[in-house]
């Protein structure tokens, strides 16, 4: 173990040699390692992930064996078991606790990357899914629409060019659902779609609803 830099992390060598201290040492390690979960995770972010497989490289274990040392040190309510702080503790002893939160550490770090890696993969079929389901025509309900250069067509005769030359089948469907679901939030009926003319002899998509009277430009 690479040895503990400053006056305080020398220190943890002449802990007390009796193993009540020890254990005590050891426990205070590791709780502070599983209270610092939120803690450990910034530090792993900040450092830019990717920490397993690098040989024995800690984000918080000095850290923490310091804290803990320096809460021991400060006791007031234990004069005499502070004043046996004599003895050194042996450095297999002090290695050990230092491996054991290693470990956590790793283990900690481990757990939040499988975490992430289960997110990006529900993500990815999530998309994958999305780009496999063509789109199918809302005026007819059967073929799928082809969007190219702003124009969007359909094997029904649908034949759209679109204000928006960067318009594409994620921005269409984004805009159906987000309209469909304003109408849904307000009238029970099933809204139908159409093309008509508008503005300088160009078609538009229309959603309206006979049921509550109401109408929308999708494109």
């Amino acid at each position: 173990m690479a040895e503990l830099s400053g006056s305080p992390h020398r220190s943890l060598y002449k802990l007390v040699g009796s193993p009540p201290w020890k254990e005590a040492f050891r426990q205070g390690c590791l709780e502070r390692m599983r209270n610092s979960r939120d803690r450990l995770l910034n530090k792993y972010r900040q450092a830019g992930g990717n920490m397993l497989g690098r040989p024995q490289r800690t984000l918080l274990v000095q850290e923490l064996m310091e804290e803990e040392w320096n809460a021991l040190q400060s006791m007031e309510s234990c004069p005499q078991a502070l004043a046996q702080w004599e003895m050194p503790m042996d450095l297999a002893e002090l290695e050990e606790i230092q491996q054991e939160l290693t470990d956590q550490e790793q283990s900690i770090i481990s757990e939040y990357e499988k975490s992430l890696q289960f997110d990006e993969k529900c993500l990815s079929i999530i998309l994958a899914e999305w780009e496999a389901n063509s789109l199918i025509c809302p005026v007819c309900t059967k073929y799928n629409l082809k969007i190219s250069s702003g124009v969007v067509m359909c094997q029904c005769g649908l034949y759209i060019l679109s204000h928006s030359p960067e318009l594409t089948e994620q921005k269409l469907r984004a805009c159906l659902e987000v309209r469909v679901n304003e109408h849904s939030a307000q009238c029970p009926h099933t809204p139908v779609f159409s093309v008509t003319e508008g503005t300088e002899k160009k078609s538009s998509l229309l959603m309206s609803c006979l049921a509550c009277d109401t109408w929308a430009v999708i494109i």
